[in-house]
């Protein structure tokens, strides 16, 4: 789920409202996010993060982290304790819920389109499964992702200086002589990243396609 910064130092001479955190991390977002579906304690949150989970099958996280995350909302302002109950064999469980403010923070994460295209596999996609699992239209957020990434897409299937397109399956056709083989004719994949980029942004781009045809 990737490396978390360091809280920031405080300065007793700052704005107290300056120094609340913000979200900073995927988990924090996606337990955030479960929270608005229906308070919840650390516990039962984890559960609907395991491997062998729905949401699982995107992201999985595991229990000492979700409790971190939820400490980290808490302390930002986003998420407050609601009650207790008793734990099955240890000790009582805190129930959390969102606040105002971390409601219409996750309100905004889930419609807001990922970044960059490698975003897609873990971020928009769990956005999707949230939005449905709440039965709400994820049509605005499609939309708003295939405008996002739009000229990212065609520049990355655009091989660099040869005007060709990555096709269905059929490669990249070279343009000039000079990215042939010298002595076979045949093409020069000249760089396996941009071909891996390529054929990965086509991927996305017909996703997105079909995506947008359902809704």
């Amino acid at each position: 789920m990737g490396r978390q910064s360091r809280p920031p130092r405080h300065n007793a001479t700052s704005d107290p409202a300056q120094e609340r955190p913000v979200v900073r991390s995927l988990t924090e977002w996606v337990v955030l996010a479960l929270l608005i579906e229906a308070p919840a304690h650390g516990f039962a949150l984890s559960k609907d993060l395991t491997a062998d989970s729905d949401l699982g099958r995107i992201v999985t996280v595991r229990r000492p982290l979700v409790y971190r995350a939820l400490d980290r909302l808490v302390e930002a302002g986003l998420a407050t304790p609601l009650h207790t109950e008793p734990g099955d064999s240890g000790p009582a469980r805190t129930v959390y819920r969102p606040t105002n403010a971390g409601s219409a923070a996750a309100e905004g994460w889930l419609s807001t389109p990922v970044d960059h295209v490698r975003d897609l596999r873990v971020e928009f996609l769990v956005k999707l499964r949230l939005l449905q699992r709440r039965d709400r239209s994820d049509r605005q957020l499609v939309d708003a992702q295939r405008a996002s990434l739009d000229e990212t897409i065609a520049r990355l299937i655009e091989r660099p200086g040869t005007g060709a397109t990555v096709g269905a399956g059929a490669g990249v056709v070279p343009s000039s002589a000079e990215e042939r083989g010298p002595q076979s004719g045949e093409p020069v994949v000249s760089d396996v990243v941009d071909l891996w980029r390529a054929h990965n942004a086509l991927a996305v781009s017909r996703f997105l396609d079909e995506l947008q045809a359902e809704r």
